[in-house]
């Protein structure tokens, strides 16, 4: 069960339901082995993490490389880190923006042997950049759906 909801032009909030538990979904987040292998748009990306420091003021960075070549890096830093609830960092695109950051807060609701994520990503510049970006989540999530049921 998936939905977004309608925000301010600036301002993208998904939520999703997965059929796991809160702390293993939250190590999906937060370990990098675990994250590089869901976090794309859709199966035709490789993802490498190049570097996740879950804590705050660590940083992260993160390589999404298109089966057709297309290469998307993107990173920041982790302003808040409370396991397994909530994740809050910053998001920019290392090519191809217009430099600003992003910010991210992902909320983590335990609901015992499932997880409700909202996320909610604000500071856009624009509605199209915000569309774009909701795309790219809703494929993330799509993806980290199919790997927490492995």
């Amino acid at each position: 069960m998936a939905s977004t909801q309608p925000q301010q032009e600036t301002t993208l909030q998904v939520r999703r339901t997965f059929a796991a538990p809160r702390e293993r979904v939250f190590r999906a987040w937060t370990e990098r082995a675990q994250f590089a292998k869901w976090f794309a748009p859709s199966p035709d990306y490789t993802t490498v993490v190049t570097e996740l420091d879950v804590r705050p003021g660590g940083k992260y960075n993160v390589e999404m490389t298109h089966k057709g070549g297309n290469v998307h890096q993107h990173g920041g830093v982790y302003r808040e880190v409370k396991a397994p609830e909530k994740l809050v960092f910053t998001w920019n695109w290392q090519q191809g923006a217009d430099g600003s950051d992003t910010l991210v807060t992902v909320e983590f609701q335990d609901l015992g042997t499932s997880t409700v994520i909202v996320l909610t990503h604000e500071r856009f510049p624009n509605a199209e950049a915000r569309e774009k970006h909701n795309q790219g989540w809703t494929g993330c999530l799509d993806q980290l759906t199919k790997f927490l049921s492995l």
